[in-house]
């Protein structure tokens, strides 16, 4: 049996698509992304209620508590690989702050099954795309279904050079428990604070409202890549509201289109 970690439901679904008639994979979604947020958690406290939290205050109009299981479901296959040692498990790695955040996390756990734990990174590598043309995919999400079967090969086991360096970069991470991790190029990532893509948000606004969800659209259109998804950045857009930097107006519990925010007069005139 091998278990094929990714991050998210859209990097997951060439995966199932390609793996489904594989009877001894199965693909274990990801579902927290974990270069956003607090990950270091309080005494008395798990991880995933450390994260649930999070999540909750990010998301507070969900109509059901919002659960992550992330840490139970990887400690239960930690367990059977114990148990089995002919058990594998793959981690597939896109250029992204959210992936290499979950490689860090996985490591030692993972890396305890010598030689079984088994990295699939595509950055930098080319890929052809469903036109037959040569790309450099971005994300898991951009490789095409047929290419995931070349991309198996790609898969080496994380050596133990690796594990000696790479654990301790979790443990960097959760000294400075910052707000945003970002990429610093390779499998540095950096961490920084909360308001860090706050700038381009507010620099999107003007002394008349808008919907919530253009200007995010505006910010990440312009920017080119904000690895921090539109949820993190609605909550951000109602945070600036919180503080007195934004005016907004609408049902600002729901989603970013029934929402609306400006600038305050004397910050426009500025």
């Amino acid at each position: 049996m091998t278990y094929h970690f990714v991050v998210g439901d859209h990097a997951a679904k060439p995966l199932q698509e390609a793996l489904s008639i594989d009877g001894s994979s199965e693909i274990i979604i990801l579902k927290d992304i974990l270069n956003v947020g607090p990950i270091l958690k309080n005494e008395g406290q798990s991880f995933s209620e450390l994260r649930s939290t999070f999540w909750q205050m990010v998301l507070p109009n969900e109509k059901q508590d919002i659960v992550l299981d992330d840490m139970e479901r990887l400690l239960d296959i930690s367990k059977k690989m114990f148990e089995n040692e002919e058990i594998q498990a793959w981690f597939w790695m896109a250029p992204l702050p959210a992936d290499v955040c979950a490689y860090y996390w996985l490591l030692p756990y993972l890396s305890k099954h010598t030689n079984r734990f088994m990295v699939v990174n595509i950055a930098g590598l080319p890929f052809l795309n469903e036109a037959g043309k040569l790309f450099f995919p971005k994300t898991i999400a951009e490789i095409a279904t047929k290419e995931v079967l070349k991309a198996k090969k790609l898969a080496r086991p994380v050596t133990a050079s690796e594990i000696e360096v790479d654990v301790y970069e979790w443990k960097q991470l959760q000294a400075a428990n910052a707000g945003i991790r970002t990429m610093g190029g390779g499998k540095k990532i950096n961490s920084q604070p909360v308001d860090f893509y706050d700038h381009l948000l507010t620099a999107q606004c003007t002394s008349s409202f808008q919907k919530a969800h253009k200007i995010i659209n505006a910010a990440m259109g312009k920017e080119g890549n904000i690895p921090v998804g539109d949820t993190y950045l609605t909550w951000r857009l109602k945070e600036l509201a919180n503080q007195g930097s934004l005016q907004m107006q609408g049902e600002n519990g729901k989603s970013p289109k029934d929402f609306e925010v400006k600038l305050f007069e004397e910050i426009a005139h500025n």
